[in-house]
């Protein structure tokens, strides 16, 4: 194990808005987190830009990451 008890640790915040776009889709994300980078000509760039100076929107980012990794592990197969 890594150590850290932090679920983000060790990703980028670059990681983060990928996963999410690939998960939920730019539509999708922009209606669950209303920030005009997710609705307005999206792209990992621009929200990367607007994120990284937006405390408040980031963390409404990382705690929707957190909420798509507890479904994707409630979904999986059990082995």
């Amino acid at each position: 194990m890594n150590g850290s008890k932090d679920p983000l640790h060790g990703l980028t915040l670059e990681a983060i808005v990928t996963e999410l776009v690939a998960y939920f889709g730019w539509r999708e994300l922009g209606q669950r987190i209303e920030i005009k980078c997710f609705r307005i000509d999206p792209s990992v760039a621009s929200s990367l830009k607007f994120l990284r100076k937006t405390p408040w929107a980031r963390a409404k980012v990382e705690s929707l990451y957190l909420f798509m990794r507890r479904e994707q592990a409630r979904n999986a197969p059990r082995a």
